[in-house]
């Protein structure tokens, strides 16, 4: 009785939150309905990340890489042929599982901090390439693309409008994390935890554990190329940056600020850091070094709400 009145809550809470996604481009003014559009994707990056970090309790600097190649691999296809969505998503997420499938071959044999360091040093490689490999990524000017229409050719094709790519990238975050809550919930879910919790005794019981890391790490990144494609559709712009570590920092704090192992707390924590940024920049101007009071906020959060704003909310509510 208690499982299915918490699945009714659940698909209640998830049917209110969507309509309210849905109808928001008639109430907000453009530039706040594309800001709730950028939240949804650096929310799924966030989730993506928080499938390593909250799941299997490997924190991974990596997630630039496989963010920047899935935004190059849509470009490539929009540049290279007649713009296409299908092939935009193709051709990024060919691009984020080549990556990340490298990347966890190689950095999956180690364990904490040196796990890390791994990542991120792969992302930092694959950042000179880009950078440097001027006549191919455009180097530090990066790319200009058209956005493809939506449809299927020749059969039915519109331009993308700003509210059609929101309720396009609403549905794509939507679904990715109804696949994510699917994954963690599922004994390789199960046994993803059972590594985050205690890796020598999960393989010690017979689970090949590399095998799993190496699982998670490629379904992480394929999700954040997802989160990449999006972010190249939306601004039709690719640029070294997106592939430099401090990307994949910012997605450790959403998950920190939001909640770990939660899929919705890095959503919720991505909002609170893009609209704080955006506040501290609107009050004092766009020069202020609005990092130092982040860093405040955050240490703040670590110190007072260790299981982030989606924890404190929980415990609010239950009091």
């Amino acid at each position: 009785m208690t499982d299915k009145r918490h699945s009714i809550l659940f698909w209640s809470g998830f049917a209110i939150v969507m309509a309210l996604l849905f109808v928001s481009p008639y109430v907000l003014p453009p530039f706040w309905q594309r800001f709730l559009t950028e939240v949804l994707i650096w929310g799924l990056l966030a989730m993506s990340s928080d499938l390593l970090i909250g799941y299997t309790g490997m924190v991974s600097f990596g997630h630039s890489a496989f963010f920047g190649l899935g935004m190059y691999g849509a470009a490539a296809a929009l540049l290279m042929f007649t713009p296409s969505l299908v092939l935009a998503l193709a051709f990024g997420l060919i691009g984020a599982a080549v990556v990340s499938a490298f990347v966890a071959y190689f950095s999956t044999r180690l364990r904490d901090i040196y796990f890390a360091i791994t990542t991120l040093i792969f992302s930092q490689i694959f950042y000179v390439i880009i950078f440097t490999w001027t006549d191919v990524t455009g180097g530090e000017n990066g790319l200009n693309f058209p956005r493809p229409r939506l449809g299927i050719p020749g059969i039915w094709s519109e331009p993308f409008t700003a509210t059609t790519l929101h309720w396009f990238v609403l549905v794509v975050v939507a679904g990715s994390y109804l696949i994510l809550r699917r994954i963690t919930q599922s004994p390789f879910g199960m046994v993803l935890q059972s590594i985050r919790e205690n890796e020598p005794r999960t393989r010690a019981i017979g689970y090949p554990v590399e095998r799993y890391k190496i699982m998670a790490v490629m379904l992480s990144g394929l999700f954040a190329g997802l989160a990449g494609v999006l972010y190249a559709l939306q601004n039709r712009f690719a640029a070294p940056d997106f592939v430099f570590f401090l990307i994949s920092g910012e997605a450790v704090i959403f998950n920190v600020m939001g909640g770990i192992g939660t899929l919705v707390g890095p959503i919720l924590g991505a909002g609170t850091f893009l609209l704080l940024r955006e506040l501290l920049g609107r009050i004092f101007g766009e020069n202020f070094p609005y990092l130092i009071p982040l860093g405040f906020i955050f240490i703040a959060i670590i110190i007072f709400m260790p299981q982030g704003l989606l924890g404190f909310a929980r415990r609010w509510l239950n009091r």
